[in-house]
């Protein structure tokens, strides 16, 4: 089977490689749709994310991907072969302590599709046929492959909305309209958030907050002075989403908080210097989010019943044959929010 391989910084092939055995309690699933995240954007453009995190050796990239199941393991119950499934790149081990707190986004032997921290690193999921663990698949019957595949982006984004607490009646302000930002918008709405304000420097981008129902946007880059009103007398926003990874972003939406509001760090940029003093004197919490675990298959479900609708942030499909230039693509935030590459229809 072919499959999507980083070997170092812009140096993307698409090679052969093998299929692995298929198991009890396991499904063979015909990858449809898989979409570029952030993550792999970082692998291809610099070969590793942030100073500590490097290629080390070929790795298959992708982690956001849905397809067809084709066979079944002995055991498996629950699916039939054709359905449609989103598969969760999550597979934590369920032994260790964090596991056993319910905490297996944090697990301490977690296999993530498509991750060089550890080595051996893991393998991704961009390649036209996997076999994986029939609990990491969900059943998208009813959606699209390219929306099924957006389950893992909405998911980090529902575990970051759940993080922050009640969200009824709240003014939230959401820096960095990239999917996860754009992305955001949704989940907050969906959870009840009055009103939601979205900041980036790209037009594009932030034309992508305000079709998903984002209130107002603001382009830092052209009219910062915008924010200003926000910041009068100790602040207006319940909740901040910083979704951009930058130290600027973080601090201009710390400016704009009201006492008490909680801080919600979302992206991922390296490490950051945060105003203390601010956060101390209005006594803000400040929050990490950090992957998601069950709330994929309520990701899944959200869209299903067309609570969250996400068709209007694919922005691009391209065929695997053409997987560098969707990288490329991706890339470009002056046209791109998600592109997504397609194995199999």
């Amino acid at each position: 089977m072919r499959s999507i391989v980083i070997h170092k910084a812009k140096d993307l092939r698409i090679e052969e490689t093998q299929l692995d055995t298929l198991k009890a309690g396991e499904v063979l699933i015909r990858i449809a749709t898989g979409g570029i995240c952030g993550s792999d954007l970082h692998y291809y453009n610099h070969g590793g994310i942030g100073d500590t995190i490097k290629v080390k050796e070929p790795m298959i990239l992708g982690h956001e991907v849905s397809g067809y199941i084709e066979e079944l393991g002995e055991g498996v119950s629950g699916f039939a072969v054709g359905d449609l499934i989103a598969l969760s790149p999550s597979r934590p081990c369920n032994n260790c302590q964090y596991c056993a707190e319910g905490l297996q986004n944090h697990c301490e032997n977690m296999r993530f599709y498509g991750s060089a921290m550890p080595f051996p690193h893991i393998q991704g999921a961009f390649r036209e046929k996997i076999v994986a663990n029939a609990n990491q698949c969900v059943k998208a019957n009813g959606l699209t492959a390219g929306e099924a595949a957006m389950g893992e982006p909405l998911s980090v984004c529902l575990h970051g909305v759940r993080r922050a607490g009640e969200m009824l009646g709240k003014k939230v302000l959401i820096t960095g309209s990239g999917p996860i930002g754009t992305l955001c918008v949704l989940a907050a709405r969906a959870a009840g958030a009055a009103e939601i304000i979205v900041t980036d420097l790209e037009d594009a981008a932030l034309a992508y907050a305000t079709k998903v129902g984002a209130d107002k946007v603001i382009n830092m880059a052209k009219a910062s002075a915008d924010l200003d009103q926000y910041k009068a007398g100790k602040g207006y926003f319940d909740v901040l989403f910083e979704c951009s990874g930058a130290a600027p972003a973080l601090a201009a939406g710390i400016s704009t908080m009201r006492p008490r509001g909680v801080v919600m760090q979302l992206g991922l940029g390296g490490d950051m210097t945060v105003p203390m003093q601010a956060l101390t004197a209005k006594e803000l919490d400040l929050r990490g989010s950090f992957r998601f675990h069950e709330e994929f298959e309520i990701a899944v479900r959200l869209m299903q019943q067309k609570q969250i609708d996400v068709r209007p942030l694919i922005s691009h499909t391209v065929k695997l044959d053409d997987a560098i230039k969707g990288f490329e693509i991706a890339g470009d935030r002056t046209q791109a929010m998600k592109a997504q590459i397609e194995f199999s229809t």
